[in-house]
């Protein structure tokens, strides 16, 4: 396989997919808040193999005004006022999370990043309204395109929840530490590798030059 062929920019049109998962105080992205964001980079190696690569994790301290839903709390478990999280002000977060994305984005020889979520809509609506809020102007996400696992799990292992494509894909998961923005994110990452290296090894990529002709 040709160095082009083998490269994320040449797999996925010049995105560079980056998954991504987030831990709220509700479902919505302007009024609720962003307690907990997790990326995981992806690389590809000389064989075309799709891998999971660098990791990005912060816990976030609710911006100014925020609501919190003691529901979304009591299904995350996550206390907003605890010292021992560690968190950030939202907009350190998002700054830094842009800056090490560019930074690997630029690597990768790939011209915008992508989200890869389960349930991409979700964590893209968060992630695109911290970063608004945070005033930044040079995102490396596109706005609205994003790969969605739960379609692509559905199609590719037969299951949308993500504990159970995992299972059926071989990817071992706990359900005891889900539900952590961290765990999910790289779970996520593990189960779009699968689902990526199992179509290529089942001979639907790289296209063949008749294929990409027509």
């Amino acid at each position: 396989m040709s160095d082009n062929q083998a490269s994320l920019a040449a797999r996925f049109r010049g995105y560079f997919p980056v998954v991504i998962d987030v831990e709220t105080a509700g479902f919505n992205a302007q009024t609720d808040a962003l307690l907990e964001i997790a990326a995981v980079t992806l690389r590809m190696d000389e064989q075309g193999i799709l891998h999971p690569d660098q990791i990005f994790h912060r816990h976030i301290t609710p911006f100014e005004g925020a609501n919190l839903e003691q529901a979304a709390l009591d299904f995350n478990g996550i206390d907003p006022d605890c010292p021992l999280r560690g968190a950030v002000a939202e907009s350190d977060a998002m700054k830094d999370l842009c800056k090490d994305i560019r930074k690997a984005q630029k690597n990768a020889a790939c011209q915008r990043s992508v989200i890869v979520a389960h349930n991409a809509n979700f964590d893209q609506s968060f992630v695109n309204a911290a970063i608004e809020r945070s005033s930044i102007k040079r995102t490396p996400f596109h706005p609205f395109v994003s790969f969605d696992t739960t379609s692509l799990a559905g199609l590719a292992v037969g299951q949308t929840v993500l504990v159970k494509a995992c299972r059926e894909a071989g990817i071992e998961f706990d359900q005891k530490e889900a539900h952590s923005a961290l765990y999910d994110a790289q779970k996520t990452a593990e189960l779009f590798c699968f689902i990526v290296n199992r179509y290529k090894s089942l001979g639907g990529w790289p296209l063949s030059a008749q294929e990409t002709e027509q």
